[in-house]
């Protein structure tokens, strides 16, 4: 039960479920005092020493119920067979006939023991001899569904498929009716077995294959996402918010502290010899973070604008002093909103007010000069999150001159691709001249790391 166990947690992990050493050791306990006899008991049991959350008990308990659901080979038999060992019972004398029928003949004594469970029709040693091969096959390896084909091989060879083939042949030639039942027990073998690889590639192979997804999600260009990829990159967008949250909301004690300064260290204690028993050390200044994001939400970038809100919105659980604003041909601040609303609420009430609209630079810019200059400081980085194409008008780039001059860093950051900077109406190439960072952000990849380096140097 042990190993099952170990390959349950495997398993917990592939949907979401994080089950920690520590966990899966407390999980181990609670299965040794209520035991594995009652399958309502132990689900509990397990559920309520692994899930953390409702959302976490309820893949569990899925995950419970098709880890622990066994399939049991078919015991389908052929008319035709059946009618032919009637007729072989009527034929053959009455002793012989009760020693085949209660399954004691010599020649079914000398089969293999696979052939033996087969022609037995014992379904709880069948399945047992499945799980059993299956975890001598490794079954929880599998990864991919193109691996079906090779595991069900693996499975067959380890509960003794090469004897079994061999006692096909001896009865084909010395008795055909038994030869054709048994041929018809492995028909129903391979398709239990074929059962079971089905149900460790959904138990197993689910983490390989969100992972995979994930992976080309991150990767897909933002603009282009069809619609039944919207919800999927939301969730992708919601993990990346997660993991800036985890590593970055907590200071680092080590940092905080800095490094032992010897030369310090060694003049405070020369009074005992160089003995260091009092300790310098070297503090490393932070500025305390503060950022402004400005983020375009007009309709040239309507398909972008929800992902960009959503890492605003987790700016503001990572950082403490974040002011966003967002735009299309005005300006208008969002901080209040982003930090009162979830950010399905708060993305819905920012576009029905602000997006969707002809994109203007220069009059956003102006916006924010007249009544929001004024939150610009030396330790402010400022990010714009827009491809910088103003329908022909005005940039007015001297006000994004002043604000480059006001602020730490202006990181700009850019969901088209380079090769469209400086053509039609982009104004790229004049804003970058006082940017300090200017990144193509057109996949959530990029936009991870841009997210992540412009918050690292406050930690």
């Amino acid at each position: 039960m042990r190993e099952n166990l170990h390959r349950f947690f495997r398993a917990a992990r592939g949907v979401g479920v994080h089950v920690s050493p520590a966990e899966s050791i407390d999980a181990m306990r609670a299965v040794a005092q209520v035991g594995i006899a009652d399958r309502a008991v132990l689900r509990d049991a397990l559920l309520l020493t692994l899930a953390k959350s409702q959302d976490e008990k309820l893949a569990l308990g899925d995950c419970f119920d098709l880890f622990f659901s066994q399939p049991e080979p078919r015991q389908e038999r052929p008319e035709s067979v059946d009618q032919d060992t009637s007729q072989e019972a009527e034929q053959a004398p009455s002793s012989g006939a009760a020693s085949e029928a209660d399954g004691g003949s010599p020649q079914q004594e000398q089969l293999g023991p696979l052939a033996q469970m087969l022609l037995s029709q014992d379904r709880n040693t069948i399945a047992a001899a499945i799980a059993s091969a299956s975890g001598a096959a490794s079954l929880s390896d599998i990864r991919y569904s193109t691996q079906r084909g090779i595991f069900s091989s693996r499975i067959l060879e380890a509960m003794g498929l090469q004897r079994l083939r061999d006692d096909l042949d001896e009865l084909t030639a010395t008795n055909p009716a038994l030869a054709e039942r048994l041929r018809a027990a492995l028909d129903a073998l391979r398709e239990a077995v074929r059962d079971t690889v089905s149900q460790g590639l959904a138990l197993y192979a689910r983490e390989e294959a969100e992972n995979l997804r994930n992976e080309i999600l991150r990767n897909a260009p933002l603009a282009r996402i069809e619609r039944r990829q919207v919800a999927e990159m939301r969730a992708l967008i919601r993990q990346i918010a997660r993991r800036l949250r985890e590593r970055y909301s907590k200071p680092r004690k080590r940092q905080r502290r800095g490094h032992l300064d010897v030369r310090r260290t060694l003049r405070r204690n020369a009074a005992w010899g160089g003995v260091p028993f009092l300790t310098a050390w070297k503090r490393k200044h932070r500025d305390r973070p503060k950022i402004v994001a400005l983020c375009d939400v007009s309709g040239s970038v309507a398909q972008v604008s929800d992902f960009f809100l959503l890492l605003i919105h987790s700016l503001h659980e990572v950082v403490d002093d974040v002011r966003s604003f967002a735009f299309s041909s005005h300006l208008i601040e969002v901080s209040e909103i982003l930090e009162s609303k979830s950010p399905e609420e708060a993305m819905s009430e920012i576009m029905s007010k602000v997006g969707f609209g002809s994109s203007d630079y220069g009059s956003s810019l102006v916006d924010f000069e007249k009544e929001f200059m004024s939150t610009l400081t030396p330790q402010t980085t400022v990010i714009v999150l827009g491809d910088a194409r103003s329908n022909n008008l005005d940039p007015r780039a001297d006000i994004l001159r002043r604000i480059s001059e006001r602020s730490k860093r202006l990181v700009w950051l850019n969901p088209e691709g380079r090769l469209a900077w400086g053509f039609g109406d982009s104004e790229m190439p004049r804003y970058a001249t006082f940017c300090s960072v200017v990144r193509q952000c057109a996949t959530a990849q990029q936009l991870e790391r841009a997210v992540s380096d412009i918050v690292a140097p406050y930690q």
